[in-house]
């Protein structure tokens, strides 16, 4: 299974997440593998690793998502599936050292793919500026 193919499966569990909201993630993650026949050992440790990442650093990344949001915006009123892909993109680039051009370029590929017409450009707004204040 490529990378990309993965990391649209981690997407894809992390929205699910941020609507469901469930008391045992470890339960969730495990029957969200199953279900999807994820077998491979690798794409199963990068979800399982996108997942507990980004909850133990949940405070840090949407400070960051925050931080370079627009004056007036905030979390609550960005979609849910931009959230996700931001959450996954700055976890990847801040936590697993993956070049920022290619967490930037996959997410916004999922934005095309799962997002509205504005997604693209916003999560494109977002990380870049995310990058630019990390460097």
């Amino acid at each position: 299974m490529k990378r990309s193919a993965i990391r649209e499966l981690a997407f894809r569990l992390i929205y699910s997440l941020e609507i469901q909201k469930p008391e045992d993630l470890k339960e969730q993650v495990e029957l969200y593998l199953e279900c999807n026949e994820v077998e491979e050992n690798e794409a199963k440790e990068y979800i399982k690793d996108a997942i507990f990442g980004i909850k133990q650093n949940i405070n840090e990344i949407q400070g960051l998502i925050e931080k370079n949001l627009k004056a007036d915006w905030k979390l609550d009123r960005i979609s849910k599936i931009d959230l996700s892909l931001l959450k996954l993109a700055i976890y990847e680039i801040k936590y697993k050292n993956i070049p920022y051009k290619v967490a930037i370029n996959e997410g916004l590929e999922l934005a095309k793919k799962y997002g509205e017409e504005s997604s693209k450009n916003f999560v494109n707004g977002i990380l870049a500026s995310v990058v630019k204040e990390m460097e």
